[in-house]
């Protein structure tokens, strides 16, 4: 069995983990050898693309949200109502967020695992120190870049030398953000396939993304370790993940104590999710045994290890009481807004639109292009 996952790293703790789904599944289907290819999302559309072009798909896939529309177009994965799973059972097991990521045209291709939530951090010291109020956040774009200005430190010389709002992101990915930010100006990317970002709030979402670059953050600034720099207090005030380390091993309660959180919400409150989910290759010659990997894949006990692999939520019913979302008040707080939630994609050529988008945004945002321009042309790709 062929199982292609970007949700367990080529470490040693995330081999344990997947050895771990291996021996439970191996409880019910014990001659079957496992073959992984732990991928990342940098190299999983082309070693799903290879394997469709060679014809040696894999049996179990795991994607990302926005990636199930494009595959199941293309026949790439299992309808999973032929191993019982309906929209009912899907809710009852498992995030009511994350349902409309896992469908196509009526059907359901994709099992959740895991939501990788966003949500704005902020440190109250920071606030108080710049003199604004740490019990009320701004969570207007408005209110955002008149406090990120005030909360950014600059050298002698001008050079930002503490951002004032940290878009937590490098060159060529600011798509996810402004995918956020436009869902708070109340437009969802694409509405019955359809393009609906080409409009005024789009231009509105773009233009603020520029008029932060080079005034509150350099463009493409991230630290060392690449994680979000407000938990450090690198950054005033930023986007961040759906978990955080509160322990002496991640950033310390000291950190985690000076934090508080938000959602954005100028025309409604938004949740940016993203996530894993694991599919059926239309292609396995096993697929009942496909679908039990998946189903070990989802215990409890997996999904607590993948969440904490990937600073993630289990993506499932009861997540408010998994052991990651109880031990840090981000969880918490991203698992207790996820009925905000909203996806990017959901056309069948997203994935081609996206490399475009996140060129096109940088564009914008380096001062290249004009952002009406832009998001007419990506609208006209998209159809």
């Amino acid at each position: 069995m062929r199982v292609l996952t970007p949700a367990y790293p080529p470490s040693t703790e995330g081999k344990a983990a997947f050895q771990a789904v291996v021996d439970d599944f191996h409880k019910t289907y014990p001659k079957v050898k496992v073959q992984p290819d732990l991928a990342t999302y940098a190299t999983l559309n082309e070693k799903i693309s290879t394997s469709i072009a060679s014809g040696s798909g894999y049996d179990v896939l795991v994607t990302g949200v926005g990636w199930v529309q494009p595959f199941a177009a293309k026949n790439v994965f299992e309808d999973l109502a032929n191993h019982g799973v309906t929209k009912k059972t899907l809710g009852d097991k498992t995030t009511p967020a994350i349902t409309p990521a896992t469908t196509y045209n009526g059907k359901i291709y994709a099992w959740p695992l895991t939501a990788d939530a966003r949500a704005i951090a902020y440190r109250k010291s920071a606030f108080v120190k710049a003199g604004l109020d740490p019990d009320k956040p701004p969570t207007t774009l408005a209110g955002i870049k008149e406090a990120a200005e005030k909360l950014t430190i600059r050298d002698s010389k001008g050079n930002i030398t503490r951002p004032g709002f940290d878009f937590n992101t490098s060159p060529g990915n600011y798509r996810q953000a402004f995918v956020q930010l436009l869902g708070a100006e109340g437009k969802d990317l694409y509405v019955d396939n359809k393009p609906n970002f080409d409009n005024a709030a789009g231009v509105k979402t773009l233009d603020w993304m520029k008029s932060m670059i080079g005034n509150v953050q350099k463009f493409g600034q991230q630290n060392a370790a690449q994680k979000p720099m407000t938990y450090t207090g690198e950054s005033a005030m930023g986007f961040v993940g759906g978990s955080i380390d509160c322990s002496s091993a991640g950033v310390g309660k000291a950190n985690c104590d000076d934090l508080g959180y938000f959602l954005l919400d100028d025309k409604r409150p938004v949740e940016y999710l993203g996530g894993n989910l694991a599919s059926v290759g239309s292609t396995s010659k096993d697929k009942d045994a496909a679908w039990a990997f998946i189903k070990s894949m989802s215990t409890d006990k997996a999904l607590e290890a993948q969440a904490k692999l990937n600073n993630q939520i289990p993506a499932t019913s009861n997540a408010a009481d998994s052991e990651i979302v109880k031990s840090n008040d981000l969880s918490k707080f991203v698992a207790k807004n996820l009925d905000k939630a909203l996806f990017e994609g959901g056309i069948p050529n997203w994935l081609e639109v996206r490399n475009n988008f996140n060129s096109s945004v940088d564009d914008v945002l380096l001062g290249k292009r004009d952002a009406k321009a832009v998001l007419d042309e990506l609208a006209q790709q998209s159809r």
